[in-house]
């Protein structure tokens, strides 16, 4: 079993840039990959990134292409959401999750707890 834990949340101005960090424990050799998703006030979840774990293939919602990154770093079972060019609009609490089978914008298995991210105007 697969556990995954967010860091890194928190408040900045419009413009500003966050980085989260998802860290994987338990058996991370079954894993295929972490996506980061997002629930903003009154609205539904809805997926943000994702990453595969071997290749380091990664997929983007089209709203935060060019100014969200999402790495990985094997060696710590860390996977990272750096966030430049923050909007209003990228408020939401975000949560990471883990996979066991390639489909980036599909199911997900394991859930982490979520981090809040504010942004103000």
């Amino acid at each position: 079993q697969v556990q995954v834990a967010e860091s890194g949340g928190g408040s900045v101005q419009a413009g500003g840039s966050l980085r989260l960090s998802c860290t994987a424990s338990g058996h991370t050799s079954n894993m295929y990959g972490i996506g980061w998703h997002r629930r903003a006030p009154g609205k539904e979840r809805e997926f943000v990134a994702a990453i595969d774990w071997s290749g380091g293939s990664t997929w983007y919602e089209k709203s935060v292409k060019g100014r969200f990154t999402i790495s990985r770093d094997s060696a710590k079972n860390t996977v990272y959401l750096q966030m430049n060019s923050l909007k209003p609009e990228d408020t939401a609490v975000y949560f990471c999750a883990a996979q066991r089978y390639s489909d980036p914008k599909g199911t997900y298995d394991v859930w982490g707890q979520g981090t809040q991210v504010s942004v103000s105007s």
